[in-house]
């Protein structure tokens, strides 16, 4: 390999690399256990881990279909569409949640209407966090379970339709197994997305105890008071990270 080459990819890998490592070394071991079993870090994880999966089971139920929709219609307009679907994956976190709150806030186009007729607000509530990574969260499944319908071959489909099998029996029979894994990978992806998320969380849903505070914003408030205790929630989301790659390597991080 040219040196010219070597020496650019040598320094990214450490740009990389290094900053995980500094996490690493200066990790409080000795009181990782008392750092990770306190009242307040045990219930930003339970609220996280609670949120996530609720926001992952969201973005299945709305997901799968659009995906479906992007994937197997001529619908005008489907590259705008998917398009929009994607933008939340390069659109700031943050500027998504203040999209959130002109929408479902109290004062929002859709938000005063719930508010008025149901008395249901959105926003500052655990609803507000689990719709918060959803949004954030659901292009992930979309773009995963998209690229398994396109790579699913169609004849199968078509074959169960001349046997007299229904488009809904005939997706639920024979779509559904044949874009399994990658309904999981996107799942998997979805949801270490929405344990993650930071940006739209605080500003739909703020920063309150037991409430919306998800283990991202509670590493936020921690550096400010316990640095320790924001470097054990940081390796928490650290291993999580590692093992959702482990588990998709086969999927994602193979190379020939």
């Amino acid at each position: 390999m040219p040196v010219t080459l070597l020496l650019p990819a040598l320094l990214g890998l450490a740009f990389l690399v290094l900053p995980l490592v500094g996490l690493l070394v200066r990790a409080p071991w000795s009181s990782l256990s008392e750092q990770l079993t306190s009242p307040q870090v045990w219930e930003a994880l339970r609220l996280s881990l609670v949120c996530a999966t609720a926001a992952t089971g969201v973005s299945l139920v709305l997901g799968v279909p659009l995906a479906w929709l992007l994937a197997r219609t001529e619908l005008p307009g489907r590259r705008l569409i998917r398009a929009l679907v994607t933008l939340p994956l390069v659109l700031p976190p943050v500027v998504g949640g203040v999209a959130l709150l002109l929408v479902l806030g109290r004062r929002g186009i859709v938000g005063s209407w719930l508010d008025s007729a149901f008395g249901v607000t959105l926003p500052f509530t655990t609803t507000g966090v689990v719709i918060a990574e959803a949004f954030v969260a659901m292009p992930f499944l979309v773009i995963s379970v998209e690229g398994a319908l396109r790579a699913a071959d169609p004849r199968y489909e078509e074959a169960a339709a001349t046997l007299g099998a229904s488009r809904l029996t005939a997706f639920r029979r024979v779509t559904l197994p044949l874009i399994a894994p990658g309904i999981g990978a996107g799942a998997v992806l979805a949801w270490a997305r929405a344990l993650g998320e930071f940006g739209a969380t605080i500003t739909f849903a703020g920063n309150f105890p037991g409430r919306t505070q998800t283990m991202p914003l509670a590493v936020y408030l921690a550096m400010e008071s316990a640095p320790e205790a924001a470097i054990a929630l940081s390796l928490v989301l650290l291993v999580v990270s590692i093992a959702v790659l482990a588990g998709l390597r086969e999927r994602w991080m193979s190379a020939p």
